[in-house]
C-alpha cells in the first residue's frame, strides 16, 4: 500500500525552504509549512499543504507546528529544517541577547524539533531530518561569526543524533551550501566569488533537489555526515 508521505519545512516563505517545499510538493510530499510571513500560508495553499505563521526560535511555535501536522495528515517522514541569514555584526559587538536569540534559532531549534518529530518517526518506522546549514561552518569567518560557532555545534548534534536513533532508522543530515539565491540582486552586500563554476550562485530548486534526494531511499544510508555543496571553497576534505 502506498502511503502519503509527509514533509515539515521551516522558514519556507522564500528562499531556500520555500524551494525544498516546491520540491517536495512536487516529488508527492504532502508539506507542512511553518515562515513568519503570511507568504508561508499562500505557499501552502499553492502546493496543497498546510501552514503556520511562525518562529522557529519559538518552542511553542514548533510545537504547534509538529501537533497540527500529526492532526491533519498522521505521520512525519521528513523534517527540513531551514533558516533565515542570521545577522553579521562586528563579534564583540553581538550582546548577549543577540548570541541567544541566534541559538535558538540555529541551534537550539533543532534539538528541540527533533524531540518533538522522533517518537512519531520511530512508530512508524523511520523518518528523515536535514539541516540547512552552511560551509563555513567548521572554517570560521569574521564576517559570519554564527556560522563558525552554532552551526558547527548544530552540525555536532546531527552526527550525535544520528548515532543515537540510526537503529531506529531515523536519519539526519547536514546540508552545507556556500551561496545559493536565483539572482545576484538577492547577494548584495556578500562578497562573491567572480568565479564561481557556472558564473552564478547555485539556486533554489537546485539546492532543493540535492535536499529531496538525502530524504529519498536512494539515500538510506546517509546519515550523520555534513555534506558541503559549495563548489570547494571550503579547505576542509
Amino acid at each position: 500500500m502506498n502511503v502519503q508521505r509527509v514533509a515539515i519545512v521551516t522558514a519556507a516563505s522564500r528562499g531556500i525552504g520555500a524551494g525544498c517545499a516546491r520540491e517536495l510538493a512536487a516529488r508527492g510530499y504532502k508539506v507542512s509549512l511553518m515562515a513568519r510571513s503570511q507568504n508561508v500560508v499562500n505557499l501552502a495553499d499553492e502546493l496543497g499543504g498546510m501552514a503556520i505563521q511562525g518562529s522557529i526560535a519559538n518552542a511553542q511555535n514548533l510545537k504547534s507546528l509538529v501537533e497540527a501536522t500529526l492532526d491533519r495528515f498522521g505521520r512525519i517522514d521528513a523534517v527540513v529544517n531551514s533558516f533565515g541569514d542570521p545577522p553579521r555584526p562586528d563579534l564583540l559587538s553581538i550582546t548577549d541577547e543577540v548570541w541567544q536569540e541566534n541559538f535558538e534559532m540555529l541551534f537550539l531549534s533543532v534539538v528541540r524539533m527533533a524531540r518533538l518529530v522522533t517518537e512519531p518517526m520511530r512508530q512508524q518506522g523511520g523518518g528523515v531530518i536535514v539541516n540547512i546549514s552552511a560551509c563555513d561552518s567548521h572554517e570560521p569567518e569574521l564576517s559570519t561569526p554564527f556560522s563558525g560557532t552554532l552551526r558547527a555545534a548544530m552540525e555536532g548534534f546531527t552526527k550525535l543524533y544520528a548515532k543515537r536513533y540510526r537503529a531506529d532508522k531515523i536519519r539526519t543530515i547536514s546540508v552545507a551550501p556556500f551561496f545559493v539565491a536565483d539572482n545576484m540582486a538577492e547577494l548584495s552586500g556578500w562578497n562573491v566569488p567572480k568565479d564561481l563554476m557556472y558564473g552564478r550562485p547555485a539556486r533554489y530548486a537546485e539546492l532543493a533537489k540535492i535536499v529531496a534526494f538525502l530524504i529519498s531511499d536512494d539515500a538510506k544510508f546517509i546519515t550523520g555526515t555534513t555534506l558541503k555543496v559549495d563548489e570547494a571553497y571550503s579547505a576542509a576534505i
